[in-house]
């Protein structure tokens, strides 16, 4: 793992440096600041905290899709059922562990799989998702999470 030199553990500046080197600096601040401990966390715990924040999207792509699917059922919704139970059951704990074990390629590939499933839901709409929203949502906080993930490598 790399650390950034004259950046201390407990720095604020750390989440503004890490955040930096993402697609989305202020979302990605945003996200981590709404976390408890995220001020007194390294690189590595960043990138923990970004993967909760998936699970939380992935939750809410889930609850809309759920709630979608009592009024209008449809193959697409379905679908993206089923890409967000991989994004829940495979691709968030991948990253997780990578992050925790200090594996993060693994870490990076976790999230860039999530993004993937979100795409693939959205494009399974045909221009006219529903879940637009938690689609780009998910894809949005997973590209930040890899981009985490890379700066430890």
């Amino acid at each position: 793992m790399t650390s950034l030199p004259s950046i201390t553990l407990g720095d604020e500046k750390l989440i503004e440096s890490t955040c930096r080197q993402t697609p989305n600096f202020n979302l990605c601040v945003q996200s981590l600041k709404s976390f408890p401990g995220s001020a007194t966390a390294d690189v590595r715990g960043l990138g923990l905290i970004m993967v909760k924040v998936m699970q939380s999207k992935a939750n809410d792509a889930i609850n809309k899709i759920r709630e979608l699917q009592r009024s209008a059922p449809s193959p697409a919704l379905t679908s993206c059922a089923s890409k967000y139970n991989a994004i829940v059951v495979g691709d968030i704990p991948e990253a997780n562990e990578a992050f925790s074990k200090g594996m993060p390629k693994f870490a990076e590939n976790g999230a860039n799989d999530a993004a993937n499933e979100a795409t693939f839901c959205e494009n399974g709409f045909n221009g006219r998702s529903p879940l637009t929203q938690q689609n780009n949502a998910m894809r949005d906080v997973a590209a930040i999470t890899a981009a985490i993930a890379r700066q430890l490598l």
